[in-house]
Parts: C-alpha cells; structure tokens; sequence
C-alpha cells in the first residue's frame, strides 16, 4: 500500500554532491539526483534509448550525460544532445520528479506532478534551526516500511526493545496514549500523546540535566502520510511547578521520515534535536549515538519480525490494545492508496 501522491524524503541536502550524480530508488523507482543552478533537478534514472542508468553517466552543469552512447539531457529531462545527430528528436525525454527542498530534507513527489502542493509539506522545523542541535542521520532497512511504521505508531516497545537506550522503564508501555486525528495544514495521519508520570530518567537524559529523582516524561507527536513522525518529548522533575521547570527540562524534538525503497526495503532518514540553551556539541554527539544503538535496536527486530512473517505468511496477528494507533494509520493508508487506484 503505497500513496503515490505525497512527498517523500529522497535524501539529506548534504548527501548530494556539488558535482556529481546522486541514485536512489523509492517507491521501486530508480532516480538521479543533481544540482543545478537553481537547485536541484530529480530524474527518472534509466535513459530512454537502451535502459542504461543516468547516474552511472556525468553530470555536465545543468545537465546529465548517459555514460553509455552519450545522449544528453536537460534538468527537465528533455535530451538535447545525441551523438552524430544534428538535431535531438522531441519524443527523447525521461520523466522528472517535483522536487522540493525544506529544512534539509529533499523531497520528490512520486505521483501526478500537477498536485505537487508544498503547503503539504511537513514541518520539520528542526532540522535546521538555530533554537536547536542534531546530527542527521539515515539507516537502510531490509523490511517493509509499513512494518516500521507500525513500530513508531506504538512506543510502548520502548520498554523492552530499548530498555537499556531510549526506554528504562515498564510504565511506557503500561501507559495508554490518546489518539487523534491530524487533517489541519491538509496533512493527513494522527496524533499521538503519550504522559509516563514519576519514572526514572533515561541514561541519555542524565546527559543533560541533574535530575536527582523521578521524572515525568512526555511523547507527543504527529505521524503523517506517507511515514513522517514528528515529535516534541523529554522530562521535567516529578511534582514541581510546570512552568518554571521548563527552565531545568530536557526539551527534544525529532523528525522521522520512511520513504519505501521496494516492497521488502525501505529508506529511514531521522534526526533529535536538544534545545541550544541545553547541551554542547558533547551532548547533541551522545544524543546521536544513543539514537543509532535504539534505532538498530529496531532494526534488528524488526527485521527478525519481518523474517518469521514471511516464513509463515497464512499465520495473522493477534489484536491487542497496543495496536490502536497503528490500525488507524494503517486503515488511512489504505483508503488513501485504493483512492488514488480509483482516480
């Protein structure tokens, strides 16, 4: 179940090179990358005379160069160049993806190109914000997105799966979150709020702040067609004034984005943000390699998930409270995909 008509991460900004050719695939689409005098450009990475790929060519300013009989063509995707030809023929063109750059991420838009809306576009803020530090990070699955999906609409794995990392205590998954419908800003997906009261702070946490008991912890966040989570989390001191401890909380926020490689690999693009006022570059370093362990955590059973689905795939789940969220995002998709199939 995949929505065509969304904008997907393809990649960090920083991952494109200033001159060169980027590839990756989404949505089981082979596409190149480059940068242009206005941008960027997103092309469709098979050329249209014998399937060679693009990225495997040059890049010649605003334009790319097939590496296998040299026929060139523009950002839009037009040839303009055919070895031993005088004229290039209009019927030689390869498709171009909408592309738009916000907050670091570079998104391509996989459906019809004429309801490419950037008002649609998700806030993530603090991927580049002076109020706030993070290291950008990416991570490849060898899973289906929608079983990553299903793990970041139910953080009451937090408890066990990252027990030692993000978790450190049972009361996460012993906590029932409320959830809400998102439609505001046309952003389709849900709200997730999930209150831990009086637990023990996490290691990473400590980094932070000198608690010296019990904190409260907070998840609250946003996970939004096609697979993006945003999230506003931390921990202030049990029993104090809310306002004024603010001042002394550990204040996060973090953007998560899946973009489908194929229908068993996916791409994971995330990054957590501190608070400027609280912590150096010692401590937006330990947030990110605290976030790698949890997320390859995830990963390594996610994967083992995925694994013993496919070797019994006749076998169904057995439903329980846990999965509320996660049946409703899958049930959006789903209407969202089979929409799209009517249209």
């Amino acid at each position: 179940m995949w929505v065509k008509n969304c904008w997907y991460v393809i990649a960090w900004e920083h991952e494109i090179p200033a001159n060169g050719l980027f590839a990756r695939t989404a949505l089981g689409e082979p596409i190149v990358v480059f940068r242009t005098t206005e941008g960027f450009t997103a092309l469709h990475d098979r050329c249209c005379h014998r399937a060679a790929p693009l990225s495997k060519g040059r890049h010649e300013g605003d334009a790319v160069r097939c590496g296998y009989h040299g026929l060139k063509f523009n950002a839009l995707g037009q040839c303009t160049e055919v070895p031993g030809m005088e004229k290039a023929p209009p019927h030689l063109q390869v498709r171009r993806y909408p592309l738009a750059l916000k907050n670091k991420w570079l998104f391509v838009w996989m459906g019809d190109a004429e309801k490419a809306d950037e008002a649609l576009l998700p806030d993530n803020f603090s991927n580049d914000s002076v109020d706030w530090k993070n290291i950008p990070g990416y991570l490849h699955y060898d899973t289906p997105y929608l079983l990553i999906c299903d793990n970041l609409m139910d953080f009451s794995h937090l408890s066990y799966v990252h027990e030692k990392t993000l978790g450190g205590s049972t009361a996460i998954a012993q906590a029932r979150p409320t959830i809400e419908p998102v439609t505001a800003r046309g952003q389709r997906g849900f709200k997730v709020s999930r209150h831990v009261p009086d637990v023990p702070p996490p290691a990473y946490h400590r980094h932070m702040r000198q608690f010296t008991g019990n904190v409260d912890r907070w998840f609250i966040y946003e996970f939004l067609l096609p697979g993006t989570l945003l999230m506003h989390s931390g921990s202030r001191r049990v029993g104090g004034d809310p306002a004024r401890d603010m001042d002394e909380a550990v204040l996060l926020h973090s953007c998560q984005t899946l973009t489908p490689e194929t229908e068993t690999t996916t791409h994971y693009f995330f990054q957590q943000s501190h608070h400027a006022a609280c912590g150096d570059a010692g401590v937006t370093e330990a947030i990110y390699n605290n976030l790698i362990v949890a997320f390859n955590e995830d990963r390594d059973m996610i994967s083992a998930q995925a694994q013993a689905i496919a070797r019994a795939p006749h076998l169904t789940f057995v439903p329980l409270h846990f999965d509320g969220a996660l049946n409703s995002f899958r049930q959006l998709l789903a209407a969202e995909s089979a929409a799209e199939g009517q249209a």
